[in-house]
């Protein structure tokens, strides 16, 4: 696979294009094609950013709502335009599916649009507080004012959407930021930077591929009133603790649990956990990972389901057809194939898949996985899934919450009681009713439970985030 055009980069500071001579190559995980090529920032560079940060949020919350609007409108309109060059730069540095990378891209779009649109929306509200003869002669409101800098790092799995899940709830909400994209995959939002610069954000943003000492300085500044961390458990909670006095989101790992009950369509649910346990190799926080099957359907559900498995597409990214592609890297595919040989050695077994070629793991299917190995227990980020039997509703509910994550859960029911129980009980920051856990809409508030964060994002409620509630009390008295 080879990209039409590699892309070089440069460091985006402060709205400025910066180059360096040393460089750092991009290749595809997949055959090492080169998808291009940036320059890393340093900690002076990191300093200019911060400082070129302070100035733009003086000039972007000052802002009329219209105007940080018609920023994100036309970075929506920005990236449409440039959309095929995005998805395949997507496909190049992270091996994802074309398909998929075209459906991020789609996804950008429409979260800067809604960001467009939230931008107008940032209200608060009018309080009673003639509670009492002592406050008779008051009044108040509410408003949402932008809380200053916001610190960014995203992750590589979806090295476009959630970019732009911190960039556009920060512009809309008048917001500066600094973003550190993943080392895997910059180039990416690097790209959008382009995009952003045209728009209009100016010396709000800048976005600069740095290496682990440079950002843990950044999260350590106390010059930055929020961070927004996307990634691992291990790595997202020690980010909290050197954090400081800043606001905190973090959107971390997941082992997301889904139940089929003997009433749910089955055709439906073993075509949507299929797609939803193997997309995009299984790099997805929301992936199915774990699946509980009723009893009374659990033979005909496991006969279905492997053979769905077996029919997924595998290879080149580049195909528009491949539904799973390559990992990351070498190193999580070995991790994740020692994953499923400690399951298959603690009792486990294999129904399909199990084996790993270079950055190439098969599509994996684990019965009876012990609960205590990693590949139940864990996130696995990978293309593996368990499955196991259950008699009683209440015990599959139990078994999902047993994991020390709680981002999203599944439930295939047809009983609306059930269902209610299930939205209810489960222990985790969305519920899918009848659908896969990898669900997720752009709009709505996406985060987890537990050890997968807190925080929300979904650019309304990350626009709550970025920003502080403030009170105005008038006494008529004075005036």
């Amino acid at each position: 696979m080879s990209i039409q055009k590699p892309y070089h980069g440069k460091l985006l500071l402060g709205g400025e294009w910066v180059d360096d001579a040393s460089r750092v190559e991009i290749r595809s995980p997949y055959d090492g094609a080169l998808a291009g090529s940036h320059p890393v920032a340093t900690a002076a560079h990191v300093e200019q950013a911060i400082k070129h940060a302070q100035v733009g949020f003086r000039f972007l919350s000052a802002l009329p709502t219209y105007k940080r609007a018609e920023i994100c409108r036309r970075a929506s309109e920005g990236i449409a335009r440039r959309g095929s060059e995005l998805a395949e730069l997507i496909t190049a540095e992270s091996g994802k599916p074309l398909q998929f990378a075209k459906a991020e891209v789609a996804r950008a779009v429409m979260t800067f649009a809604i960001a467009s649109e939230e931008a107008t929306r940032m209200n608060g509200e009018i309080l009673a507080v003639d509670l009492s003869p002592a406050s008779e002669t008051l009044t108040a409101h509410t408003m949402q004012v932008p809380a200053g800098l916001v610190a960014a790092i995203a992750p590589f799995n979806f090295p476009l959407n959630l970019v732009a899940h911190k960039i556009a709830p920060a512009l809309a909400a008048g917001c500066s930021i600094v973003l550190k994209p993943a080392p895997q995959t910059p180039l990416t939002a690097l790209l959008l930077g382009e995009i952003l610069v045209e728009a209009g954000a100016g010396r709000s943003i800048s976005i600069l591929p740095m290496y682990v000492p440079q950002a843990e300085g950044m999260i350590r500044d106390e010059r930055f009133a929020v961070l927004s961390f996307t990634g691992s458990a291990r790595v997202g909670w020690y980010l909290k603790e050197i954090a400081g006095r800043k606001k905190v989101i973090l959107e971390l790992g997941g082992n997301s649990g889904a139940i089929v009950h003997k009433d749910a369509k089955l055709d439906w649910a073993v075509q949507r956990l299929a797609v939803g346990g193997f997309a995009s190799a299984g790099q997805v926080c929301i992936k199915a990972q774990r699946l509980f099957v009723h009893a009374d359907i659990y033979d005909a559900f496991v006969s279905n389901y492997v053979a769905a498995v077996k029919q997924l597409p595998v290879g080149d990214p580049q195909d528009p057809k491949t539904v799973i592609g390559p990992l990351i890297d070498e190193t999580a595919t070995i991790r994740v194939e020692t994953w499923v040989r400690e399951a298959v050695e603690g009792g486990a077994k294999i129904l399909t898949g199990g084996g790993r070629t270079g950055v190439m793991h098969e599509p994996t299917v684990l019965e009876n996985a012990p609960h205590n190995s990693k590949a139940w227990s864990e996130e696995i980020f990978g293309p593996v899934v368990t499955i196991e039997s259950y008699k009683d509703f209440s015990d599959a509910i139990e078994m999902v919450n047993t994991s020390s994550y709680g981002l999203q859960a599944a439930v295939f029911v047809r009983d609306l009681g059930l269902a209610r129980i299930a939205v209810k009980d489960l222990q985790v920051g969305g519920v899918i009713v009848n659908d896969s856990p990898m669900v997720r809409v752009d709009n709505y508030p996406y985060g987890g439970a537990k050890a997968s964060g807190f925080g929300r994002e979904g650019v309304r409620y990350a626009m709550a985030e970025m920003t502080t509630l403030k009170t105005a009390v008038f006494n008529q008295q004075g005036e």
